[in-house]
């Protein structure tokens, strides 16, 4: 299995890492090119602003809505959620909007407000999800054919699944939980429909 791993900007390393943990050949995704013969791409945190704009730049937006379209499994994590949502009310970013999601940007505020707490992902089994927020966006609105992973105390959507494509508005990479991309690679080898 070949996942790609967008290295444009942001929390990529740590993605590839937990993906070698995995027993997955990770590749970073720089150009189009980087993108054939995948089997799935985890989108990572970083500034959605900036990804927005080097996936412009290095003429990749087009071509990874198109593999979206298609059917190719799609994580995104933090950035990542908001850069594959079709709502982004924010003129700065040029989401994919291949996800039937409305997204609001630093949702808990900026980074001194950055947190960390047990979540409920029944998906990944009873035992909690620690989430790690950094400057984290927030799922506020979901259309038909979303499903709702997890929710905060106070309701707020942190993690959705729409066909292939799966988001956190949190950071596993930064944990030493595996179950979530252990999940997304079921995705990818369609045990997880």
């Amino acid at each position: 299995m070949r996942i790609g791993v967008l290295a444009a900007q942001g929390a990529f390393i740590e993605h590839m890492a937990v993906l070698r943990q995995l027993g997955v050949e990770a590749v970073p995704v720089r150009l189009p090119g980087d993108l054939d013969g995948l089997d799935g791409l985890i989108i990572p945190g970083g500034e959605s602003t900036t990804i927005s704009q080097l996936l412009v730049d290095y003429k990749l937006l087009d071509e990874l809505k198109k593999l979206a379209l298609s059917g190719l499994p799609i994580f995104g994590t933090c950035a990542g959620m908001i850069l594959l949502a079709n709502d982004v009310p924010d003129p700065r970013v040029e989401p994919l909007g291949v996800m039937q999601i409305k997204i609001k940007r630093n949702a808990f505020g900026r980074q001194r407000e950055s947190f960390e707490t047990e979540l409920a992902i029944p998906v990944l089994g009873d035992k909690p999800f620690h989430g790690v927020f950094i400057r984290a966006p927030a799922i506020e609105q979901v259309n038909n054919g979303v499903e709702i992973l997890s929710r905060l105390a106070d309701g707020t959507i942190v993690a959705a699944r729409q066909g292939k494509l799966l988001v956190a508005a949190f950071h596993p990479e930064l944990t030493d939980d595996l179950r979530f991309h252990q999940y997304f690679l079921e995705m990818v080898a369609g045990k997880q429909e």
